[in-house]
């Protein structure tokens, strides 16, 4: 191996637990903040500074170790009381009570007992953050800078047997020498912060001169056995080496020189481990009293054209993106509980992998998803771009590739560590770097794995070394641009992938791929989360979007705005998965993400919060319908049908489960209003492993329907050696013909033009059909899908809206049957559609149509409004109810819904508004917004190298 950036660490113990005599070094140390090693003060350790609370005061002046996309914030007048030191509060990421990066001293005294004298004495810690240079009784004692795995320090020689020992570490939490860029979540201040301090395990370890250092497991499930490759480390002679499998001896050998290699029969009734039955052995090998116990799982990963194999079975991932957000202490727990209760809750939730963002977390996860039965992808720490660039003779080159060398000697016998990526999305010459990277640990022969170069988006280069790809571009849903359906797939996409480059006109990918971060569909904030913040962060960027709401007169609307959009989120997420689990040879997908993502903006993509709590508008198993091992899958051409058309949907199963499903049952129902209205059982029996297993089709004559009527399809699977899967879709059936009622007595028209201002002074009735016509407004941008990401790290990239929340007790939806938020029938209505800014009318003022804005600027908005004017009563709304009503139909049950109600008596608007106030909405431009620049202040960069 080539010289480490950092020298003299210990050769350590890894990927195995060392049973030695210990002494715990948690508790209070001496303390200093900057370079001069004088201590004042004091710290708890394991914890950081910030959760000591120490550091410097945040200010507008804080050099943030990130990337701040939209500066907007620093100059922006809306914002300058979110800058006064000692209460400031970010729009686009959590706040911390303190920040520091730079040097800082930390110090304590230990007994050593005599009688480790004779002993190899080890310093032990678990995860610091980042650079570390320790003291024992004044002298050095050894460097380290691994943000992946513990530092470990042979201090021996330094040691006072017997007497009390001065230790002193020096932390620097600077980027530039690690060279990983600011925004990996390794580091950033997006995610976990970049912190300093000392976490997990710390203790002193002894154990015999000569040693184990080294055990690695390599499972083979084909002969039922193992090999373990054992390395020993310290002077001296070697001893026989005994090998326990869950506490029965199975082998003795000596060892000749440092290493060795045995094989251990595992025997023929040998239990394999996946995500059903994560079956764990223990091996413990023992030399001279000294003991290494290693945890493995007997599993094969495999890959063959576009599909993962599990122990020679297919497999499919379900993954979710793991962005090292953790509030309440600003870094990775390191405790098994934390983890189990995280990889619980994914598997709650129909996942079965978990991809590390840029960073490895430390032992405990790998521990934790080893029982649950959970796929880990950790990454090398780092996101090598804006500033940092692979292939370019940067320290990230070396740096990157240490890394995971040492990750995969830690945690490489953990069976759910079976996926490895060098890290997120590069710059530089990056595809020629992470080809030699894959290359380099194929020629390792370590087949505990698979290798990818890097996690990548759509616009990123096809790097054709990698093993399998985790690739944007395949993935998404294009109901901006058609219809909403279910019948469509991206298999194309799986064929010729963005930016490949087919050797021949018959070329094809025949690698697996994984969407990269799907989804990113954003809900409105959950202001009832604020109190949850207890720890080192405070959520003042929900504190600010809570004030935007309430200066915006919406407060009362935040739960609505919150449970609206999150549904719509919801059905977004449904539709996009199932498009990926009915893709022929789509190998799987990996969200972003099943919870929130507290910075880059505050991006609210997750069902789930940043603390894995659901938020009240999707719970587990709803979401399990169509995310989990066995999911049936409704090909609807289209969601909205005429009474006089046939629904005929095709159905199939998607299996992922251990097995064939034996003996199954399959039945459909069609419901309305909770009643059954029509049933029927589908193709059933035994249905193998696999997608785009047909169930047969749903048939159903729609004549019945005379009435606008919304309807559920509902299949079921029930297999004797399988779980039940349930899934279930919303569609929609509006009559064919339909009588527009007379509109007599309402004045029709596109603007508060004269003829409309003559009507209502005379009190009658009139009703603009305003759509592509206001200025008050146009500048949001509203499609039916919600916001992606969030409007702040992408500068207010469209759409600026998150669904709309319908007031269903008004009358007009006596007609018109609706949810109370924007459900499929109301694409028609919404995408692409205008809406009105009402920053002009009454504060309390909300409109029964309300389309909800972006959180970072949340205007008030409008799609309908009614009011009292000049003596007369008006309805105006952007929705398009005028053009192709023979084909849109639900814009035609829209019109007649609005004129009926216009004509009856229940049109008595208790708004009051002056005509000027209408016609701004045509005249005047909204003020813009203020949140269109390209990066952070030059001030505020910070230096790489």
């Amino acid at each position: 191996m080539r010289k480490r950036i950092l020298t003299m660490m210990l050769p350590a113990m890894v990927g195995a637990a060392a049973y030695g005599q210990t002494v715990s070094l948690s508790g209070e140390w001496d303390f200093n903040m900057g370079d001069k090693q004088e201590y004042g003060d004091k710290i708890t350790l394991p914890g950081s500074m910030l959760t000591n609370g120490k550091g410097n005061d945040v200010t507008v002046r804080t050099k943030w170790v990130s990337s701040l996309y939209d500066s907007s914030y620093f100059f922006n007048p809306a914002m300058e009381k979110y800058r006064v030191e000692g209460q400031m509060k970010f729009p686009f990421f959590l706040t911390p009570s303190k920040h520091y990066v730079g040097t800082a001293w930390y110090r304590r005294t230990v007994d050593v007992p005599r009688g480790w004298r004779g002993r190899s004495v080890t310093l032990h810690l678990e995860r610091p953050h980042i650079e570390t240079t320790v003291y024992v009784n004044g002298k050095v004692a050894g460097r380290d800078s691994s943000l992946s795995v513990p530092h470990e320090f042979d201090i021996t020689p330094y040691i006072d047997f017997g007497g009390s020992n001065e230790i002193a570490i020096r932390i620097y939490n600077g980027i530039e020498n690690v060279c990983v860029g600011q925004d990996s979540h390794s580091v950033t201040d997006q995610t976990q912060g970049c912190w300093n301090g000392i976490v997990g395990r710390m203790e002193l370890v002894a154990r015999p001169v000569r040693h184990i250092g080294n055990v690695q497991v390599f499972p083979n499930i084909g002969d039922k056995s193992i090999r373990v490759q054992v390395a020993l480390t310290g002077r001296g002679k070697g001893k026989p080496v005994d090998f326990l499998l869950d506490g029965r001896r199975v082998k003795r050998v000596k060892l000749a020189g440092d290493t060795a290699t045995v094989v251990i029969p595992m025997g023929d009734d040998v239990k394999l481990w996946d995500e059903f039955e994560p079956n764990l052995y223990t091996l413990q090998t023992v030399m001279d009293g000294d003991t290494v116990s290693t945890t493995f799982g007997m599993r094969e990963i495999s890959i063959s054209g576009r599909q993962f194999y599990m122990n020679g079975r297919k497999i499919w991932m379900r993954g979710t993106v793991g962005n090292c957000c953790f509030p309440l202490t600003g870094y990775p727990p390191t405790d098994e509980e934390s983890w189990l209760r995280i990889f619980r809750k994914c598997k709650e939730y129909g996942l079965n992998m978990m991809r590390f963002h840029s960073y490895c977390p430390p032992e405990a996860a790998f521990a934790a998803a080893d029982k649950v039965g959970f796929y880990l992808q950790p990454e090398g720490p780092s996101w090598p771009n804006h500033g940092v660039r692979l292939g370019r003779g940067m320290t990230i080159d070396r740096y990157l590739m240490e890394e995971t060398q040492r990750m995969v000697r830690e945690y490489g016998n953990h069976p759910s560590f079976c996926m490895l990526a060098a890290g997120n999305e590069p710059a530089g010459d990056w595809v020629k770097w992470t080809n030699r990277f894959v290359a380099d640990w194929q020629k390792t022969g370590d087949r505990r794995r698979v290798y990818c170069g890097a996690s990548v988006g759509g616009g990123w280069a096809w790097d054709s070394g990698s093993e399998y790809h985790v690739k944007g571009g395949a993935r998404g849903l294009d109901w901006d641009r058609r219809a909403p359906q279910s019948a469509d797939d991206y298999y194309d996409q799986l064929l010729q992938p963005r930016n490949f480059k087919p050797k021949s006109n018959d070329d094809v990918n025949d690698t697996p791929i994984l969407a990269h971060e799907q989804g990113q569909w954003c809900a409105f904030p959950d202001f009832r989360e604020i109190e949850q913040y207890t720890g080192a962060y405070r959520a003042g960027n929900f504190e600010i979007f809570r004030d935007l709401l309430r200066d915006g007169g919406m407060a009362s609307q935040a739960e609505k705005f919150l449970m609206a959009s999150g549904r719509l989120q919801t059905l977004a997420y449904k539709y996009e998965i199932e498009r990926n689990l009915r893709t022929r040879d789509y190998a799987g997908f990996q969200l972003l993400g099943l919870n929130d993502y507290s910075g880059q903006g505050t991006a609210l993509v997750g069902v789930l919060n940043v603390f894995w709590r659901d938020k009240g508008y999707c719970t587990a198993e709803e979401w399990r319908r169509f995310c989990a091992p066995v999911v049936p899958l409704a090909r609807f051409p289209k969601f909205v049908y005429t009474n006089d058309e046939i629904l005929d949907v095709p159905v199939e199963l998607y299996n992922a489960y251990r097995e064939t499903l034996r003996g199954t049952k399959a039945e459909y129902s069609i419901t309305m209003d909770g009643k059954r209205i029509a049933g029927g059982v589908l193709a059933g029996g035994d249905i193998p492993v696999g997608k785009n297993n047909e169930l047969g089709a749903v048939h159903f004559d729609l004549a019945a329907l005379t009435a606008p009527s919304k309807l559920m399809l509902t299949v079921t699977v029930k297999g004797g050696n399988g779980p039940k899967a349930e899934n279930c879709w919303d569609f929609w059936v509006y009559p064919a013909k339909v009588e527009m009622p007379a509109t007599d007595g309402i004045h029709i028209t596109d603007t508060l033009d004269d003829k409309a201002v003559e009507v209502l002074k005379k009190g009658g009735r009139v009703l603009i059909l305003a759509a592509g016509k206001v200025r008050m407004g146009s500048d949001v941008k509203q499609t039916y899908l919600p916001v992606f990401w969030n409007t702040s790290w992408f500068k207010m990239r469209p759409p600026h809206t998150t669904g709309a929340t319908i007031d269903t007790r008004h009358p007009l939806f006596k007609n018109f049957p609706t949810d109370n938020w924007t459900n499929i029938n109301w694409w028609e209505l919404v995408n692409k559609a205008q809406v009105m800014n009402l920053r002009e009318f009454p504060f309390g003022y909300q409109p029964p149509v309300q389309p909800i804005d972006t959180w970072h600027v949340s205007r008030k908005l409008g799609m309908m409004i009614e009011a009292n004017v000049l003596g007369g009563r008006l309805l105006m709304t952007t929705m398009d109810i005028s053009n192709d009503l023979d084909r849109r139909v639900v814009a035609r049950c829209m019109r007649r819904a609005i004129v009926e109600y216009m004509s009856g008596e229940d049109f008595r608007p208790t708004l009051t508004l002056d005509s000027r106030i209408i016609t701004d909405l045509f005249e005047k431009q909204a003020p813009a917004v203020i949140m269109f620049t390209k990066d952070s202040p030059d001030e505020l960069k910070p230096v790489l190298k």
